[in-house]
């Protein structure tokens, strides 16, 4: 008569028991979800109900996390600074030579830009934001721009505020020329040109104003 075998426990956890997830990688998951909501909303803050159930969270969790919406942006401000530096913008900005130095910040940021969204303008300039940004990153943000500025002051017959000016104005060409790659309102290539040639262009208008011509 054969023996009766007891079935061993299944070593498998339950279908319905969540796996739970290391601290690093949740915190990815909600800065993800919330860079995603920024760029979609396009100011701050964000609807915690909202981030939970795009992070599949709960609030507390973010909360334990992030107590302030102040901490979260500035953590994602950081993570977008990060990954500008290891794309090489900073070591484009150290170029001595204001039309390569520019150019190469430029279509550097206008491909950050393209891929993930005017996220870092969102983060600088909403006002929700203002008098919280971290005190380092906002020292690491003036060191860039104050590198580019103290080129173009040495290469351009401006005045101090006319340089801050004018830097302004051509950062928006990357941000905007990366803005309609990532909303699909204009392709890639067509955008990288326009970008290219605009931000050289401008360059040119600024060092030589008396050689450009305006129509009246």
């Amino acid at each position: 008569m054969p023996k009766k075998t007891t079935p061993k426990p299944s070593s498998a956890a339950p279908a319905n028991k969540s796996k739970r997830l290391a601290p690093e990688v949740r915190k990815t998951q909600i800065l993800d979800s919330a860079a995603r909501l920024v760029v979609e909303q396009g100011y701050l803050p964000l609807p915690i109900e909202q981030l939970a159930r795009a992070a599949g969270t709960s609030k507390a969790l973010i909360y334990a996390y992030y107590p302030t919406q102040y901490a979260l942006f500035n953590a994602l401000l950081d993570r977008e600074l990060r990954s500008l530096a290891l794309s090489g913008l900073d070591t484009a900005s150290r170029v001595d030579d204001l039309e390569k130095a520019a150019v190469l910040c430029a279509m550097m940021y206008f491909e950050h830009v393209a891929r993930s969204g005017p996220l870092l303008h969102i983060l600088m300039t909403d006002l929700y934001m203002a008098d919280h940004i971290d005190p380092a990153l906002a020292a690491a943000l003036d060191e860039f721009v104050a590198r580019l500025t103290k080129l173009a002051a040495q290469s351009l017959p401006l005045s101090a505020p006319e340089i801050y000016a004018a830097m302004e104005m051509v950062a928006a060409i990357p941000e905007e020329s990366g803005r309609l790659v990532f909303h699909a309102e204009l392709d890639h290539a067509t955008a990288r040109q326009i970008c290219h040639e605009l931000t050289l262009s401008s360059l040119k208008a600024l060092r030589a104003p008396e050689q450009v011509s305006v129509p009246d």
